[in-house]
């Protein structure tokens, strides 16, 4: 199973971003979207794939929180 997990984008210095997924900072890769800080991407394996938007990015987080309380 893949997943993708959304978050912020923080910053950017070249292809790399720092990302805010919910308090949880990270490095990814950026070379596949157009984006820029502020602005809310999906992210799997480092990269990001897909950017969304802010309401989008809430929808999906709350999803994911409540189906992994689930256990699924």
């Amino acid at each position: 199973m893949c997943l993708a997990i959304p978050g912020k984008i923080i910053s950017i210095k070249n292809q790399l971003a720092t990302v805010d997924f919910d308090g949880i900072q990270k490095e990814i890769n950026i070379s596949l979207v157009s984006v820029r800080a502020g602005e809310y991407v999906m992210v799997h394996a480092g990269f990001a794939i897909e950017k969304m938007d802010a309401d989008y990015a809430s929808e999906m987080k709350g999803y994911l929180k409540t189906e992994l309380k689930a256990g699924v």
